[in-house]
This record gives C-alpha cells, sequence and structure tokens, in this order.
C-alpha cells in the first residue's frame, strides 16, 4: 500500500467517554457487554496523526468488538488506575498492551500527573539529594527534565535510568500477573527495541527499554509482537499522517500508518478466538 504525504489535515478523533473515566478515548464508542479485543498504549494505540490505526485495522479482521483505550502520553501509571481502563481489563476477552516508555512513570525520584503522565509534577527528596544543582521549578515535562539531568552528568543519571527501568519490569510484572486476560505485548516504536543508544538524545519512544527488559516479561505474556517503521528519507517520515501546523515535529517521533498495518498483521492470527 502506498501512502501520500497529508499534512496540515488535522484528524478528527471521534473522542468517546467510557464511565468511570474523565479521559477521551479515540472513538468510535464500542459495545463494553459483549466479548471485546482491548488495546491499551500511549500515543501509538491512541493513533495520533493516523486514520486508521492498528486498533481500528484489527476491528475489520476481527469478530467482535475492537476497544481502543490508548492515552495520549501515557504510561503504566494511567493505565494501572483509570478507573474506565480497570473495568475494561477486567471484562475483555483478550488485552493487546503496548510497550510504554518507563520516563512516564512516579518512581522513587519524580511524581507524574495521574492522568498525563508525561507531566513532571516534583522531584522527591532523593532526586534532590542527587542533583543538588538543578532548580527542580523550571521543569514541566518528563522528557524535558531528563535530558536536562543526562546533559549534566551521565553518571548521575545512571542511576536515574536504572531505577526508571526497574520500575518499568516490575509494574509491567504486576499488570501482567493481575490480567484475566491473555495479554498481548506490541512494540510500536520508530525504532527497534535493540536499537542502541545514540549517547546524543533521548530519541524515540518507549524511552529506556531494553531487550532485555522485555525479555523479563516476555514469559508472562501471551505474545510479543515487534511493529517498527521501515527506514525512509527523513523528509518522508510524515508520509500518510494528517497532523496540523506547527505538530510535524510531534509526528516526526511516532510511527506512522505502515507502522500501524504492520502490527494489526501480526496481532491479527493470535487474536482470533
Amino acid at each position: 500500500m502506498s501512502y501520500a504525504h497529508r499534512g496540515n489535515l488535522p484528524l478528527d478523533y471521534a473522542a468517546v467517554a467510557y464511565p468511570g473515566s474523565v479521559l477521551r478515548f479515540r472513538g468510535p464508542a464500542q459495545d463494553l457487554d459483549t466479548p471485546f479485543v482491548l488495546c491499551l498504549g500511549g500515543a501509538e494505540t491512541f493513533g495520533r496523526f493516523i486514520h486508521a490505526p492498528y486498533a481500528t485495522r484489527l476491528a475489520e479482521t476481527l469478530p467482535g468488538p475492537v476497544v481502543n483505550m490508548g492515552v495520549p502520553n501515557a504510561g503504566l501509571d494511567v493505565i494501572l488506575t483509570d478507573p474506565a481502563i480497570r473495568a475494561a481489563t477486567r471484562k475483555a476477552r483478550a488485552i493487546v498492551l503496548q510497550i510504554t516508555g518507563a520516563q512516564n512513570m512516579s518512581n522513587r525520584f519524580y511524581a507524574v500527573h495521574p492522568r498525563r503522565n508525561d507531566r513532571f509534577i516534583r522531584a522527591t527528596t532523593m532526586l534532590r539529594t542527587l542533583y543538588r544543582d538543578v532548580d527542580f521549578t523550571d521543569f514541566h515535562f518528563t522528557r524535558h527534565l531528563l535530558t536536562h539531568l543526562r546533559g549534566l552528568s551521565r553518571d548521575r543519571f545512571g542511576v536515574v535510568e536504572a531505577e526508571l527501568r526497574e520500575a518499568w519490569v516490575a509494574r509491567m510484572l504486576g499488570f501482567l500477573a493481575r490480567a484475566p486476560a491473555p495479554v498481548h505485548l506490541l512494540w510500536l516504536s520508530r525504532r527497534a527495541p535493540e536499537t542502541p543508544d545514540d549517547g546524543l538524545h533521548l530519541g524515540p519512544d518507549p524511552l529506556f527499554v531494553t531487550p532485555a527488559m522485555i525479555q523479563a516479561v516476555a514469559a508472562h505474556a501471551a505474545s510479543v509482537s515487534v511493529a517498527t517503521a521501515p527506514p525512509c528519507p527523513p523528509g518522508q517520515r510524515t508520509r500518510g499522517m494528517f497532523f496540523a501546523g506547527g505538530e510535524e515535529s510531534v509526528a516526526r517521533l511516532l510511527p506512522g500508518p505502515e507502522a500501524h498495518e504492520m502490527a494489526a498483521s501480526l496481532l491479527a492470527p493470535l487474536l482470533r478466538p
């Protein structure tokens, strides 16, 4: 399938609400009283800038509803605590859990907003002690904070990074242990899991997640699928994506329609009853 460039044409996501949550999810609304597949994750699962995200593609091939509860900027915190997501998790016949980054979670070093997990709320005493030279009131987003901390000291940042990775594994294992339905993990990203850190930039999500971390949780999941965006020249990274003026830099970090098509093709055989 070929895709034309679609910049400057923002999408209508047909946002819907489900009982118990103040969040708005990708529409259309689905019936939660019949067996359904539940898709959880961040902006990639929500399908930001994507006309037909992988959940929509799955709905075209699977019997029964596919419920998209991806949340832009989500980490594991909102996935684990939002009332509507928790209720849907208990009723789903199968769950697709997109692998999200380790940065957007509350941990021993900092707290994030309970719904907008990319929002930095406060540093703990541990982080203030480790970085006595930082005024944390200057930061509002986790990526900005972590970029700054890493630039100050790679040695000190290694302590923070280790905590994020440990917290991510623990929380993933907790979700998998409590899930009442099979959980299929999905890596959906512009980078492959084994892509090394370039040493200069944090890069695309999922931040800090390594193959070893995936291996640590994979045995507790029903499957692991890897869908990465195919290599393309920088000027073509937003092919087939719909975005408003000023959003191109964000769109360039997210996987395009080819990766969503790949994700759906990998997951569909695993999710058929």
